[in-house]
């Protein structure tokens, strides 16, 4: 296979789209969620990843959450990875990142990136599905169950466990 065929080969290829995030609490067990000004709803700190740059799903995790709010911290261990369907755009695999119970001073310290994002807030874990749109809603409350358990991450496609 030439060089020229290859590339025409991988560029006939499907596409899928990668998101990553970090699940930070604090000593309450709330969720920090921001809410981003281009789409209504919440969510959690994160964003796409740059994998044509060569980042990884860690990498844009650690990376977005320090562009939004400022706190650049180490993603910990991998929580819950969702493959979603979308009608109108392709596929994405969402990776969430555990961010740990933060003292009070990191939540003090928070700035949020002005040209995404609105506000930030603390919320119950009981009031995330008011909060959270759709299948995410469903995916951090999976991740908060792999905390609770200390199971491994969790596999979920458009929210939903995935049962083997």
């Amino acid at each position: 296979m030439t060089t020229a065929d290859y590339a025409t080969y991988i560029a006939g290829l499907p596409r899928v789209l990668a998101g990553a995030a970090t699940l930070f609490r604090d000593e309450r067990g709330r969720v920090l969620l921001v809410e981003p000004n281009y789409r209504e709803g919440w969510t959690l700190p994160g964003g796409t990843v740059e994998s044509d740059q060569g980042e990884s799903p860690r990498q844009a995790a650690r990376r977005e959450t320090a562009e939004e709010i400022g706190l650049d911290l180490p993603p910990g261990r991998l929580l819950a990875v969702d493959w979603m369907r979308g009608a109108e755009r392709p596929p994405i695999v969402a990776y969430v990142y555990d961010g740990g119970v933060l003292p009070r001073e990191r939540f003090d310290a928070i700035r949020l990136q002005e040209e995404e994002l609105l506000s930030w807030r603390l919320v119950d874990r009981a009031d995330l599905a008011g909060h959270l749109r759709g299948a995410l809603a469903a995916r951090v409350l999976a991740a908060l169950e792999v905390l609770d358990s200390g199971a491994g991450a969790a596999e979920l496609e458009d929210g939903a466990p995935v049962t083997g």
